[in-house]
């Protein structure tokens, strides 16, 4: 069976944010992973794990302006000053968390600005990333989120997509970060998705479909697909991202399963 981390900004929210990792603990989680941590110093979170006793597994770069609606600044032209300021943040949160996976989201696709351009500046953007990242031996994770539900107008929304800018790319650590939930919406055909691209999957985060609920609430065989994974291999983690039906322990009778 995977390697489980509670996503922590969707599990056990009805306490404060540093209750969140004793409590992942219990639950029985051994890893965990959120949106942001700048909201924290490092060096509390990094005592919070260690009491704990979980690993920090992922957490994303600076989104921008989250609450005005921005979504990752990585694709926006005349925003690199920002992103790489974002970048040394990031890096200097990895180093005290000794966290090895960082998602670099890509944002909302600007009106007006050609596509061609749009690339070509998310292509610089996590070269540079990478590069940064790689001197704190952390991956730089790429995910297609599906723009037709969760995330209206987000420029990297197709696994194909993500996956021809990590070739462009050209660095040994970018990485897909794939997300079932997400991955179900965009296109589907998961056993195969994950079976095709399994060498370049980073990490692999997991919600049920419709609803984005734990697992075993939809239509997504989850069973089945953690068996491939076992099967294929897979060391890495399994990232918790999912909003409980109810409570967070009222819906983890599949993990004790």
């Amino acid at each position: 069976m995977p390697k489980f981390a509670a996503n922590l900004s969707f599990l056990f929210t009805d306490g404060a944010f540093r209750q969140r990792f004793e409590r992942a603990a219990a639950a029985g989680f051994g890893g965990v992973e959120y949106l942001f941590p700048y909201d924290w110093p490092a060096h509390d979170i990094a005592e919070w794990l260690q009491a704990a006793g979980v690993e920090q597994v992922l957490f994303n770069l600076p989104p921008g302006d989250w609450a005005a609606g921005e979504r990752g600044l990585a694709c926006l032209p005349h925003r690199q000053g920002e992103f790489a300021e974002g970048v040394e943040q990031a890096v200097d949160y990895a180093m005290v968390l000794d966290c090895r996976r960082v998602h670099c989201m890509a944002g909302i696709r600007p009106p007006g600005v050609a596509a061609a351009e749009l690339e070509a500046t998310y292509v610089a953007n996590l070269r540079h990333a990478a590069d940064r990242l790689a001197t704190v031996g952390a991956t730089v994770m790429v995910e297609p989120i599906n723009s037709r539900i969760d995330m209206p107008g987000y420029w990297l929304d197709s696994i194909d997509q993500a996956l021809r800018l990590i070739e462009t790319i050209d660095r040994d650590n970018v990485k897909l970060q794939l997300d079932l939930y997400h991955a179900q919406i965009i296109q589907g055909d998961l056993a195969r998705t994950i079976s095709d691209n399994f060498d370049r999957i980073g990490h692999v985060q997991i919600a049920d479909n419709p609803g984005r609920h734990e697992p075993g609430t939809g239509e997504i065989n989850y069973p089945f697909l953690f068996g491939l994974l076992d099967r294929l291999g897979y060391a890495g983690w399994v990232g918790c991202e999912y909003q409980p039906l109810t409570t967070t322990e009222a819906g983890l009778g599949w993990l004790s399963r």
